[in-house]
């Protein structure tokens, strides 16, 4: 019943492979960041450390999510662990959320008392930075435009790089003009550009997570399609969520105007099950059929 899209093997091996990589620069960079923040006394690589950090939890999480996605179904978890990356792209955003306040407040800080600063340090590490995170970005950026959970982490390290051109231009400043203060500025910018793009994805994985009808999808209007089939009486208590990237689920009891025989059933299923398909990009339906029952005859139906 329905109509399935899988992952290859060979698709999540390349996943986890690259996020591998990206988990090993990153780790590199912070170490370095993180020695180099101490002895410069910069607050923006110091910031731009702390996101590093993050990034390489959050593609630990992405890693582990990606390996859990590509185990098969059981008893005991009839879906698998398909909601493994979804939940990993939740957790992810939350993160950039948290670590963006906790710069903001540093920022703050700083703002009041700009310390001098090695901005010879701050350039060659900033520079670093940007190789290894841009690297990691051209490895994710493929599988990122259809894949929540490889989205969660390219957002991570593309922020990252682009925190770590703001620091190279900012050591610059430091360096030619003594413009300590711009250190406190960058990182407020980095903060609040983390802010931006962790909201987003946030609320798109929460809506999946909620099991919240796809923003694409009209309920109205696949039941006035299904309501021109043949025979279809009534359209009730209708489900439609999204389990992952690749599946969206449709459900819903449907009353037939006659008492039909179960052959006429599927060749009815057929129809709907295309047009799902072809015209809402639903891909697994699963239908009550009904005649005469009395039963509630909303389109949505409090369970």
């Amino acid at each position: 019943m329905g109509h399935s899209h899988n992952h290859s093997h060979s698709h999540q091996q390349l996943n986890g492979r690259n996020l591998l990589i990206s988990i090993l620069l990153n780790i590199l960079i912070t170490v370095a960041q993180v020695i180099g923040g101490i002895v410069s006394g910069s607050l923006a690589l110091l910031s731009d450390a702390l996101h590093n950090f993050s990034d390489v939890l959050s593609l630990v999480v992405s890693y582990i999510a990606n390996k859990l996605a590509g185990k098969q179904a059981s008893f005991k978890k009839t879906f698998g662990y398909k909601r493994a990356e979804i939940l990993a792209a939740f957790i992810n955003a939350s993160t950039l959320i948290i670590v963006a306040v906790l710069l903001i407040i540093e920022a703050i800080k700083r703002f009041q008392n700009p310390p001098t600063i090695d901005s010879q340090l701050v350039i060659w590490l900033s520079i670093i930075a940007i190789l290894g995170n841009g690297f990691s970005v051209l490895l994710l950026k493929k599988n990122a435009k259809d894949n929540m959970n490889m989205k969660s982490a390219y957002l991570h390290l593309l922020t990252d790089m682009m925190a770590s051109v703001a620091v190279l231009l900012g050591g610059l400043l430091m360096k030619y003009y003594q413009i300590f203060w711009v250190d406190a500025a960058l990182t407020l910018a980095i903060a609040l550009y983390l802010i931006v793009m962790g909201y987003d994805l946030l609320k798109d994985s929460y809506r999946v997570l909620m099991l919240f009808t796809p923003e694409d999808i009209n309920i109205e209007a696949i039941v006035n399609d299904l309501h021109n089939i043949e025979k279809i009486e009534n359209v009730h208590h209708v489900h439609i969520w999204q389990l992952n990237e690749d599946e969206v689920h449709f459900e819903a009891h449907i009353d037939f105007s006659e008492d039909i025989s179960l052959s006429q059933f599927d060749g009815i299923l057929n129809k709907i099950e295309d047009l799902v398909f072809h015209k809402y990009d639903i891909n697994h339906i699963n239908i009550q059929p009904e005649f005469n029952k009395d039963d509630a005859k909303d389109v949505i139906v409090q369970d």
